[in-house]
């Protein structure tokens, strides 16, 4: 009897997967995920950190003739995977702002030639213009469209990374340069997506039909605690206790600005830790020092903001500690989900200042700062929306408009405007609503619950990301709240 090309076809992956990678076989659903990208079909997956979901499209992209384009929202992820596939040799490729011209020419080369499998791009890089011109040749094949991280989209994509909105018609606008009968299949991978984050990626990024993969984030291995704490001094005191209880266990330490982590770093480092402070203001080679000297073992721990983490593989971290709780719960599953990749006991601290904030108010405030911050975006842009033509390209209007690109970012979530391409858009008059800040408000409020929850916290979390089943029944027995009871 003969195999069925699509056994055949997965057959062939698995052998690519254990000469490659040295794995003997996929994890489930990993085989699922490459047969259906295979396939080219859309795809939404969301997978816990440390679960192997790079390989899933990786895999795929090698397997194939033709490029495949990973959307990545930092620098330090992109470059981490590269390097990773250069160091077994295979065809990878990167161009973001800060590679040296020299290098960023060198791709759009390879690109021409045929020579890469994958190409990392942010969202920006991959609509500037001599990118989208490399890419959009009658010649260049495209296979698929990867938003790697795709949390970020709902997370940044209004008012911080105002490209990710317009990624939705890149797909349709590439086809119109490719030969009759070419087909790009799109598919978004993260960690973390409540089901109000997942219909937004299905829509922004107007995927067809997708195959869904969706595990729950529950690790048993994980334990969860949150500790208040009623002075600055009482803060870094409960830290330094934390930390010489594990004095040989490799952990991080995040906060949340570059700022906080300088001078926690500093303060450490007066108490004689060897350690370092880690974020995007760095260059490359900092970060690279960084996270090798912490790989290896002569960093202890990392002081970092979320730019620390994503896609850098380290299985024996025993310990998270949240200095500074994250303002939303995505942010915070991506973090602790740094520890504990071995499956053995690992354990997420977080320290919060009372919840009144009357005695100690520096989470309050940062948190009002936050939705402050973000009541003022999206009050620019309705106001920046009545001064805008309905019909024009996002260049020139941010050429006339600080704000510009954020006011049509922003327009576009709440349905008021459509991408006909990723440059060029048109509102309509009709709806007049601005929902996202809303959302992206009870989303922090959604943290501050769980920090003051009585309940299961991995439960809270479940029921938080829509896994209502997985959470009807669970009792962890390992998170600080099921301890108390």
């Amino acid at each position: 009897m003969k195999n069925h090309p699509e056994q055949a076809y997965l057959e062939r992956a698995r052998a690519a997967f254990q000469n490659i990678w040295g794995y003997e076989d996929f994890r489930a659903p990993q085989g699922e995920i490459i047969h259906s990208l295979l396939s080219g079909k859309d795809a939404l997956i969301i997978m816990p950190t440390g679960g192997g979901k790079s390989i899933c499209f990786q895999l795929p992209a090698l397997l194939q003739t033709g490029l495949t384009l990973v959307i990545s929202p930092l620098v330090a992820l992109m470059e981490n995977q590269v390097q990773e596939l250069r160091d077994r040799s295979l065809p990878a490729g990167l161009i973001h702002s800060q590679l040296p011209a020299q290098q960023r020419q060198k791709t759009l080369q390879q690109i021409q030639q045929n020579q890469l499998r994958l190409l990392y791009l942010s969202p920006e890089t991959l609509l500037s213009k001599p990118v989208w011109e490399s890419i959009s040749q009658p010649q260049i094949q495209i296979n698929g469209l990867i938003l790697d991280e795709a949390h970020c989209l709902v997370q940044w994509g209004e008012t911080f990374r105002p490209a990710y909105q317009r990624l939705g018609t890149v797909r349709s606008t590439l086809l119109k340069s490719k030969p009759a009968g070419s087909k790009i299949a799109v598919a978004a991978f993260t960690a973390t997506a409540d089901p109000q984050t997942q219909r937004t990626i299905q829509k922004v990024l107007q995927l067809q039909k997708p195959d869904k993969f969706l595990l729950n984030p529950y690790r048993e291995n994980l334990n969860l605690r949150v500790q208040i704490v009623w002075t600055p001094r009482g803060r870094r005191q409960q830290l330094l206790k934390f930390i010489n209880a594990r004095k040989k266990q490799a952990g991080l330490i995040y906060v949340r600005t570059r700022k906080d982590s300088e001078s926690l770093a500093a303060w450490l480092e007066d108490e004689d830790y060897i350690t370092a402070a880690y974020h995007a203001g760095l260059s490359a080679e900092e970060r690279r020092e960084i996270e090798k000297a912490w790989l290896n073992g002569d960093i202890q721990f990392v002081v970092c903001t979320s730019a620390f983490g994503m896609g850098i593989n380290k299985s024996n971290v025993r310990w998270v500690v949240h200095f500074q709780a994250p303002l939303l719960l995505s942010e915070y599953i991506q973090e602790v989900g740094r520890a504990g990749r071995d499956g053995k006991p690992a354990e997420a601290l977080t320290l919060i200042s009372e919840p009144t904030g009357w005695l100690y108010p520096e989470d309050k405030q940062r948190r009002e700062f936050f939705e402050d911050k973000l009541r003022s975006q999206y009050q620019t842009a309705q106001q920046l929306a009545k001064k805008l033509p309905l019909q024009g390209d996002v260049e020139a209007i941010s050429k006339q408009f600080p704000e510009g690109a954020i006011a049509l970012s922003v327009l576009h979530s709440s349905g008021q405007l459509n991408w006909r391409d990723p440059f060029n858009y048109s509102i309509n008059k009709s709806a007049r609503s601005l929902p996202g800040e809303q959302l992206n408000r009870t989303a922090a409020q959604q943290m501050s619950q769980y920090l003051t929850t009585r309940q299961c916290r991995w439960q809270f979390l479940l029921q938080a990301f829509g896994f209502e089943e997985a959470a009807k029944f669970l009792h962890c027995g390992h998170c600080d709240n099921c301890k108390k009871s």
